[in-house]
């Protein structure tokens, strides 16, 4: 049967304001705990069954002789006791040598609570840990070797995707025995990605997240929310795993599919970083269906679109640290004459810079992505240039000048998205709007696709 053994407590977020720190008793730090119980009585532990951490604020310690201190500990050890954490700096200034002495003789892990933490925050934390991981275990067991899921196993991972991404405070060993309970485990050595999809018809949306888990051995946790896929993919080993799971995507969700896929981080990070890639999808999945690609064309007719937070890595900073003001500054100081001939002249100048500079300033890739002729191409940087007074392949001014570039995309994006929005509703047509390819698609498809932008004033419909 799973348990929580003081090693895992310790790791615990809700102890970590009270700079735990071990004394003694290294040993029994993997013993189990049964169950957290605070208490202040220090003649008799009748009340102790074997297992029990036992929360104290010292008081009573701090007055007993050097013989009552160490008879405490030795009963302790007599009912099984998994652990004792002591509140140290109040009620007890410094830890009783005694006590130190007599926990390393007898084996119980001692930890001193250097910082004041509620005793019932911890107790909360730390009990509803240990009866999710018990009711974890009782209905896996129940189900484990036959053709049924455990009853409600789609309604917790429901709930655990939903709190995350919400970014509700969700401890670790909640969270594996809530995933346990959907059917759902992180093998060792395995990476997570976060996933959100808009636009797929849910037995679809199931497709698209097993085909990663059969091409590489991986779970999946999933859930229908918001009229959308959320999921968790845990996939095993290999090289780029985000490329992989893109890749296999993309092979095979249909047109109207818009995907975000969220940084993959390792097994051992944790839940809390498991959300991080969730939320980071979802943000991406924002921004593939409110901002259009930097590249003309992207995705093709047929295809569907498939975006990763690193490749978005700009527009996420950029809606994340300001809006419309600090865009339309960041454009206007890196690219202001060029801006104002554009204003006079319809062009794609700064279109072709972005891309430009993106592609690591590739005149074959940019004049391919562009579909133009590698002359025209040189034309239009000519005039980048002459207008700038600056040389687009400088490395000092490359950052700046993408930055720049981007900003003002998401700002053309955010004045036009109204527009676009009414257009894509109304004829489910892509041409004379800035809103990407991908949403239109996806709402002439499906109208429940629409999802609110993380860009400031836009339209937040869903």
């Amino acid at each position: 049967m799973p348990a929580l053994t003081v090693r895992e407590i310790l790791a615990f977020d809700v102890l970590g304001p009270a700079a735990p720190v071990l004394l003694a008793g290294r040993a029994g730090l993997d013993r189990t705990v049964r169950w957290v119980h605070s208490s202040e009585v220090y003649e008799g532990c009748a009340f102790l069954y074997g297992g029990e951490l036992l929360l104290t604020n010292g008081y009573g310690l701090a007055r007993a002789s050097a013989d009552r201190q160490r008879g405490y500990v030795r009963e302790l050890a007599a009912r099984s006791a998994a652990a004792l954490f002591v509140e140290v700096g109040r009620a007890l200034p410094e830890m009783p040598p005694p006590v130190t002495a007599e926990c390393e003789r007898v084996g119980v892990p001692l930890v001193a609570l250097r910082r004041v933490v509620p005793f019932v925050r911890i107790a909360e934390a730390v009990n509803t840990a240990i009866v999710s991981l018990s009711l974890a275990e009782r209905t896996t067991r129940r189900f484990r070797g036959s053709a049924h899921t455990a009853p409600g196993s789609a309604e917790h991972g429901r709930a655990l995707l939903a709190d995350l991404l919400d970014g509700a405070a969700v401890g670790r060993a909640e969270a594996a025995a809530r995933a346990e309970l959907a059917g759902f485990r992180v093998p060792d050595g395995h990476r997570v990605i976060g996933l959100a999809a808009r636009g797929l018809p849910e037995a679809v949306a199931a497709r698209v997240v097993a085909v990663p888990a059969g091409r590489s051995g991986a779970a999946a946790l999933t859930a229908e929310l918001d009229g959308g896929l959320s999921a968790l993919l845990a996939v095993a080993p290999g090289p780029d795993p985000v490329r992989a799971v893109r890749d296999a995507l993309r092979a095979v969700a249909p047109p109207a599919a818009v995907v975000g896929l969220g940084p993959s981080v390792p097994a051992e990070a944790g839940w809390e970083r498991f959300g991080e890639s969730l939320r980071e999808a979802a943000t991406t999945l924002e921004l593939a269906v409110t901002v259009p690609s930097a590249e003309p064309g992207r995705p093709g007719p047929g295809e569907p679109c498939v975006a990763t937070a690193r490749a978005l890595t700009l527009e996420r900073e950029l809606t994340r640290s300001g809006g419309r003001e600090r865009w339309s500054r960041l454009a206007e100081d890196a690219l202001g004459p060029l801006l104002d001939w554009e204003s006079r002249h319809p062009s794609d100048l700064v279109r072709t810079l972005e891309v430009h500079l993106r592609h690591g300033c590739s005149p074959t890739r940019t004049a391919a992505l562009l579909h133009i002729g590698r002359q025209s191409l040189y034309q239009r940087l000519e005039r980048i240039e002459g207008l700038l007074g600056i040389e687009v392949d400088d490395p000092e001014l490359q950052a700046e000048l993408l930055l720049a570039a981007c900003a003002f995309r998401l700002l053309r994006a955010s004045r036009e998205q109204p527009a676009a929005h009414r257009a894509a509703q109304r004829v489910g047509a892509v041409a004379g709007t800035r809103r990407s390819a991908a949403y239109s698609r996806a709402v002439q498809t499906n109208p429940a696709t629409q999802v609110r932008s993380p860009m400031p004033g836009a339209a937040r419909t869903r």
